[in-house]
């Protein structure tokens, strides 16, 4: 499954979890993002560089667009240099496919700079 092949106003709606062992599969697919362990849950997380900080607000501001399209927000630390970016589904407690999908448009984003 290619994740930028999904439309954003069609993500899938179903709550299962992505296993872990179907995330080598993703992650091949978005490069430079690691799964991170926090507070007992799975979460997405990817620190993109920047010329400087009004870059990293520029790029905050992309995502926030795409964010609020799908009511599906991120995680952002935004620093002089640098934008950290953490996807999960704070609902259901993990990653589900729409993180993925949702790291892969913050990819091309970026990549689009």
């Amino acid at each position: 499954m290619n994740l930028l092949e999904y439309k954003l106003n069609q993500l899938p709606d179903h709550k299962t979890l992505i296993s872990a062992e179907q995330y080598p599969e993703l992650l091949g697919q978005i490069d430079q993002w690691q799964v991170i362990e926090k507070d007992g849950i799975d979460r997405l997380f990817c620190v993109f560089k920047s010329d400087d900080f009004v870059a990293a607000m520029q790029l905050a501001h992309a995502i926030t667009e795409i964010a609020e399209q799908v009511d599906h927000h991120p995680a952002l630390l935004i620093e002089w240099g640098k934008l950290s970016v953490t996807w999960w589904s704070h609902n259901l407690g993990g990653l589900h496919i729409n993180d993925f999908i949702m790291a892969a448009n913050t990819q091309k984003i970026y990549n689009a700079q």
